[in-house]
């Protein structure tokens, strides 16, 4: 049996694709399969990588029907063991499997495998991700994955390696959500599985292109997928901090976007508590408000200076 299945779900990543999939290609680890799913792009997506004539790689296209029902097609297709998902636009280092099968063996009882990454803010900066809990150089079991979470996500959805039979017995990717599938799932894996991180950077997220099989406006999918957690955040406030955070984030879109009802909603069901200072204060802010700090947020990144609200 292949050990990994790399999974990449491919939508309008024309300015990346290449180098993506040359970054799997170039791991030390070797013993893997690599499958696209085309997602109906529009753009030399498909044609670029269709390019790649490799005997690891399968390509498949469907319509255009998501992020969710791409993975989960990807999932359905893959013989490996476990599976490392990876999107269209984020690079691995050359020891990115090869550090996630040293991790497997550190806790092979573990359900989700975690690596430490790099953030591209853009073209010219590139941070480390942060993560609200102490570690060193060893491996290591997340003592309390919730509240470990609520700066940066500790898997990404390029970072992480899973059981293919972990994955089904969870019900796979949420299909109704066109955007944060990924989240809901990391949130029933730890739910349900030990979480673990390997402290080693090995690949870089980019947070800096806009194009993306999950779109920017659909924060009722966002709203959604954090309500489908309503009964278990009751019985656990590490996760009820992680939702508040998430609701708050949330809200802050829907205010920008204009969508005023759900922004009400996501606001009432908050506990304030769970909020920073800086996180009350811009909940609170007109729209003008919030646009004006996110462009002086964009000027300071391209000065190389982050600033964020999450610590």
């Amino acid at each position: 049996m292949t050990f990994f299945s790399v999974i990449i779900p491919l939508y309008n990543k024309e300015d990346y694709i290449e180098e993506t999939i040359k970054s799997v290609l170039n791991q030390s680890f070797n013993d893997f399969e690599i499958i696209i799913v085309d997602d109906g792009s529009t753009d030399d997506s498909l044609k670029l990588a269709s390019q790649f004539t490799d005997s690891k790689i399968t390509l498949i296209k469907q319509k255009n029907l998501g992020a969710s029902v791409a993975r989960n097609k990807a999932i359905e297709t893959a013989k490996g063991k476990y599976i490392a998902p990876l999107d269209a636009d984020d690079i691995w280092h050359k020891n990115h499997l090869l550090e996630l099968k040293s991790l497997i063996n550190s806790f092979p009882n573990a359900g989700l495998f975690c690596n430490n990454y790099e953030i591209k803010l853009n073209d010219n900066f590139v941070i480390k991700a942060n993560f609200n809990f102490s570690y060193g150089s060893d491996h290591l079991e997340i003592p309390d994955f919730f509240d470990a979470n609520i700066i940066n996500y500790i898997p990404s959805s390029s970072s992480t390696a899973f059981l293919k039979s972990s994955f089904v017995k969870l019900g796979a990717y949420d299909t109704s959500l066109r955007t944060g599938q990924d989240l809901d799932l990391w949130i029933r894996f730890a739910l349900q599985y030990k979480v673990v991180f390997n402290p080693t950077i090995t690949m870089v997220y980019n947070n800096y292109d806009d194009s993306s099989l999950s779109k920017s406006d659909y924060n009722l999918d966002r709203y959604n997928y954090i309500s489908n957690f309503n009964t278990e955040e009751q019985q656990n406030p590490s996760l009820k901090k992680y939702l508040d955070v998430n609701r708050y984030a949330v809200a802050l879109r829907c205010k920008i976007n204009n969508e005023k009802k759900l922004y009400r909603k996501l606001k009432n069901e908050i506990d304030y508590k769970n909020l920073n200072i800086k996180q009350k204060f811009l909940i609170n802010i007109p729209a003008f408000g919030l646009k004006l700090i996110k462009r002086f947020q964009c000027f300071l990144i391209n000065r190389k200076i982050y600033v964020t609200a999450f610590k």
